[in-house]
């Protein structure tokens, strides 16, 4: 068995940091189960340096496919190929809705075992066995597997990047893809409602919620963001309201995040938003409630009034900047 095989969503020139996270991971389990970690590419004209790359994060072999990148079912046709020519036990994919489409299809076409959301994966007796929260995040799952590959789809940034200097050699992978794979055609490749900034790539975030009262409060956050250097994120209470993109939702049905710094400004830290930024560096509140549940889990709490607080910390951090 050649243990686990990663794939590695590229766009651009440039791998998802999802996708790198999971070799980092693929890797770690790879050396404690005493077996090798590889990596897939699907694209057209995917460059050895490019492939090569993923030696850094820990891949020792990269499988290069020529074929659409960013559908799922091309996808689940090389992978199905590769874990066929490599005898992979596992396949591994970081968080995101193509690893989840792609993921499932896999395990619908090997008949294997698949856990999503997964937030741990450690090694029980020569096996992986992966770790899910489940009730609201009040409690972890852990998923056996008994086919004879399984399936492990990660909740999103639920896996350090990590870089460990080793190289991978790169092999070409020929794949017959079946007549329905390529039906699709990728158009135009965006962010849903049009969001601009990636705001799992942020350091810093400043996020609004209910609180703000209204629309318009946004202005304020955005234009701290702007004096931070950060970007601007919001719950899902302010997004199904129309008040922000979804792209920048938070949270068990948005993303999760982890910058240096968590401003939450009308948030009161329902366990639904929590999962999504706890992993945060720094976390900091303003709430006119002083029983918010977010002051809980809070680094810093302010209680009061966000409408004066906010222009005033802008004020602030411009004034600091400008000295």
């Amino acid at each position: 068995m050649s243990g686990i095989l990663v794939y590695a969503l590229h766009y651009e020139g440039a791998f998802n940091k999802n996708s790198l996270g999971a070799v980092s991971e693929g890797a770690r389990l790879a050396a404690e189960l005493g077996t090798e970690c590889h990596a897939i590419v699907i694209g057209e004209g995917v460059s050895d340096d490019l492939a090569a790359q993923l030696g850094k994060y820990g891949a020792s072999k990269v499988f290069r496919v020529e074929g659409p990148e960013g559908l799922a079912q091309p996808v689940i046709d090389a992978m199905e190929a590769a874990i066929a020519a490599g005898g992979h036990e596992y396949a591994l994919f970081g968080g995101g809705l193509l690893g989840f489409e792609i993921g499932a299809g896999l395990a619908a076409r090997l008949d294997a075992g698949v856990c999503m959301e997964v937030t741990n994966v450690r090694v029980e007796d020569g096996k992986l066995v992966a770790e899910r929260p489940i009730l609201q995040d009040s409690q972890i799952s852990s998923v056996h597997y008994r086919s004879g590959v399984g399936v492990i789809i990660s909740r999103l940034n639920a896996f350090e990047i990590k870089e460990t200097g080793g190289t991978a050699t790169v092999e070409d992978l020929a794949v017959e893809f079946k007549a329905h794979s390529l039906k699709a055609k990728m158009v135009q490749r965006g962010e849903q409602r049009g969001a601009d900034v990636n705001i799992e790539d942020a350091n810093i975030l400043v996020a609004g919620g209910r609180g703000l009262g209204k629309k318009e409060g946004f202005d304020a956050l955005e234009e701290l963001a702007g004096a931070l250097g950060g970007a601007v994120a919001a719950t899902r209470a302010v997004v199904d309201a129309g008040w922000y993109s979804y792209s920048a939702q938070i949270g068990q049905t948005g993303k999760t995040v982890s910058p240096k710094l968590y401003l939450a400004a009308g948030i009161s830290g329902a366990i639904q938003h929590k999962v999504g930024m706890q992993a945060s560096e720094n976390i900091v509140a303003i709430n006119k409630d002083s029983n918010a549940p977010i002051f809980e889990f809070s680094d810093l709490g302010i209680v009061g009034d966000l409408n004066k607080i906010v222009p005033k910390l802008t004020e602030a951090v411009k004034a600091k900047k400008g000295s």
